[in-house]
């Protein structure tokens, strides 16, 4: 593939609801662009960039894509994006990197929550928009019905540019309303032909808000309109571009995936009124030395810079990072420094990716996208720079994961081979995380839903060859105590030979507030107990908190007075008297009313308001508190409560069922607290069946 001038590249992220069609549209362009022989289907697993074992199974899109074609002398980078929530951060990648959005919208689900998502992201991003509304050969396709939802939905920047044309048989073309033309489609062809007389009406008036929305661009053509002048149409397409580019209009296009005509069309309309790199705004930057904020033009002459936005594990290929130019340009066999790390690394092939086919170029211009394998310490989220003039771009603000499970291995001596195959997942995507929690003595697993979790064992499955079982994790329960008691503790052995003896008394009480978990008192007088031996009293009982009497689970909040004893000149050790202590722990905790404590988090959901009664019932039934109601952006709705841990392990889910996947949530950790004894009694049931097995 030839490279190609920063202001003949388009970098476009089609995105969307799941399921809405992008994966075929992204085929639909390849094939009419000719970068593909065959027009690829999602059911058969024939889709260029849907090439992941999983995406394949599933048929939906997992990981974004990046799929480059030459359209008319431009080059074209389609970005596929998933339309599942579970993968948003793949989504975000794709965004942080696009000049301009494709959202494509079904003609028959509508405006639904992946459409209003898409739709804040590209806002977010500050990209310009194009709505796509596909399916329009599917039985009960409704384009008005659709455009009323969009207007209603994000007000008055919708402008159609094409209505379509429908008969008997269904959808036959579209009115190209700017340039007042029919344009009917037979097989692979389009031909012009005069507007139904039947629609004359229908198009005039969105004609007429059409030339409105360019007349209101700029004010030299409203002083014309109200002057009653007609608009040339070079003044109604370059005000169009305009009002595209600030965002004051989005165009939507209707047409259907399967149809390569409307397809074309919609390639057209990209090329024409869509940005390139160059007339994106500059992008800004930190100097890591200065810590001064810097920019760069998209221009192949500045100093070059760009920024890692997805990294892609592959067992056989190795590391393949996949980056946008934003300034200068990058040449095969080259140096340059990576200024998130600080470090330097070599560049040996660059290529253009096209789903997961390598397309060797001997260098990628600013505004164009490719990838590079084997870089020693990059990242995704990292800025790559000339070491002479090093930027940090912004990077990538990824969700948090919110919800974990517990690995364990299906075969034994698997442990290493999980985690490092884990550990490759983990560079692949920054939602995804991996810890060891000691506590629990678990490998957890954290995600944005339980479907990218059951994802990325898979994958761990397929790429890297070892299974595992997911469990929900352990809660790091902990014991107390909650009233005063004095124990001896008294070890006397005789054997042949030195004998063993070590004796204390102790008292066992709640610490008070602020002391601390473990507080050891020596209030020995008179030399009952030597010097010597009183550290070993105190480490005996540290071991012994370890394991509560109850279930157990550590011993936190104790205060523990060694205030009497005995020793003998001959028998006594530091083991004896560290045995006497877990000796007095054993008798004494049992009657001081032991009680078990759990985790309690502190949970703040967002949602929109319609849905505020089932939240609050949903953490009512959950052993939840509520601490308060918030108002927050866009008409969203806080709610703050504080919920024991064990009840939030699925909430993720539940919540996303709930609200339909608008509510989102933040946990984290507040306190410990006193279990209820109904549920404490079941714990320590379970503990002790577990302890016996």
């Amino acid at each position: 593939m030839k490279s190609y001038e920063t202001n003949k590249i388009r970098n476009v992220a089609i995105t969307g609801h799941g399921g809405e069609g992008k994966t075929t549209l992204t085929e639909a362009i390849l094939y009419n662009a000719k970068a593909t022989e065959r027009f690829g289907k999602v059911e058969d697993g024939t889709t260029t960039t849907d090439y992941d074992q999983e995406e394949i199974k599933r048929q939906i899109s997992i990981s974004t894509a990046i799929a480059p074609c030459e359209w008319k002398g431009h080059k074209l980078n389609i970005i596929d994006t998933p339309g599942y929530f579970d993968f948003v951060g793949e989504l975000l990648e794709g965004m942080r990197v696009a000049d301009s959005a494709v959202i494509v919208v079904g003609a028959v689900s509508g405006v639904i929550v992946g459409t209003e998502k898409s739709w804040d992201y590209a806002e977010k991003y500050n990209i310009p928009k194009v709505i796509f509304v596909n399916q329009m050969d599917k039985e009960n396709a409704n384009f008005s019905k659709i455009l009323d939802q969009l207007k209603e939905k994000f007000g008055t920047s919708i402008v159609p540019f094409q209505i379509p044309i429908m008969d008997d048989k269904g959808f036959k073309g579209c009115i190209d309303v700017v340039d007042m033309v029919a344009k009917e489609f037979k097989g692979n062809d389009i031909s012009d032909t005069d507007i139904p007389s039947n629609m004359n009406d229908e198009v005039e008036s969105i004609r007429e808000m059409i030339v409105e929305a360019v007349a209101e661009s700029d004010e030299e053509l409203l002083e014309k309109y109200f002057a009653g002048e007609e608009l040339t149409g070079e003044e109604i397409h370059a005000g169009l571009r305009k009002g595209v580019l600030d965002g004051s209009v989005v165009p939507v296009l209707c047409g259907s995936a399967l149809s390569t005509p409307s397809v074309a069309l919609l390639m057209d309309t990209i090329l024409e009124y869509c940005p390139s790199p160059a007339d994106r705004p500059e992008v800004e930057g930190k100097n890591p030395k200065t810590g001064e904020v810097e920019t760069r033009k998209c221009d192949v002459n500045e100093p070059f810079s760009a920024f890692v936005f997805k990294t892609v594990a592959d067992p056989f290929v190795g590391k393949l990072s996949l980056f946008r130019v934003y300034s200068g340009t990058l040449s095969s066999d080259s140096g340059i420094y990576n200024s998130s790390k600080e470090k330097n690394e070599k560049v040996g092939q660059v290529y253009f990716m096209r789903g997961k086919k390598q397309i060797n170029t001997d260098k990628v211009v600013a505004g164009d996208i490719g990838a590079v394998a084997k870089l020693q310490v990059t990242s995704t989220g990292d800025t790559l720079c000339d070491g002479a003039h090093p930027i940090i771009l912004e990077g990538i603000d990824f969700p948090e994961p919110c919800i974990s499970l517990a690995v364990e291995p299906k075969s034994k001596g698997d442990e290493e081979k999980i985690s490092s195959g884990l550990s490759k997942l983990t560079e692949e995507d920054p939602t995804f995380t991996v810890e060891k929690n000691v506590e629990i003595n678990q490998l957890l697993i954290s995600g944005v839903g339980e479907l990218h979790l059951e994802i990325m064992t898979n994958r761990l499955k397929n790429k890297f060859g070892v299974e595992v079982n997911l469990s929900d994790p352990k809660v790091a329960y902990r014991e107390t105590i909650r009233k005063s008691v004095k124990a001896e503790g008294k070890h006397k052995k005789q054997t042949g030979g030195h004998g063993q003896y070590g004796h204390v008394w102790i008292e066992f009480e709640p610490a008070a507030e602020g002391e601390g978990e473990f507080v050891f008192v020596d209030k020995i007088v008179g030399g009952v107990v030597p010097r010597q031996y009183i550290p070993a009293v105190e480490k005996g009982l540290r071991e012994c908190i370890e394991k509560g009497v109850l279930a157990g689970y550590p011993v936190v909040n104790l205060k523990c007075t060694l205030y009497d004893g005995s020793y003998h000149t001959v028998d006594s050790s530091e083991m004896a008297f560290k045995t006497a202590a877990s000796l007095a722990y054993k008798k004494g905790l049992p009657q001081a009313s032991p009680v078990l404590l759990e985790p309690i988090m502190r949970v703040e959901v967002l949602t929109p308001e319609e849905y505020m009664g089932d939240i609050i019932g949903d953490l009512n039934r959950r052993r939840g508190r509520i601490l308060g109601m918030n108002p927050a952006d866009k008409g969203m709705q806080q709610v703050v409560a504080e919920v024991p841990q064990a009840e939030m392990f699925k909430y993720a889910t539940d919540l996303r069922s709930m609200t339909q996947a608008r509510g989102s949530f933040k946990l984290t950790f507040e306190r410990y607290e006193e279990v209820p004894e109904n549920i404490s009694a079941k714990i320590i049931e379970q503990a002790q069946k577990e302890a016996e097995e």
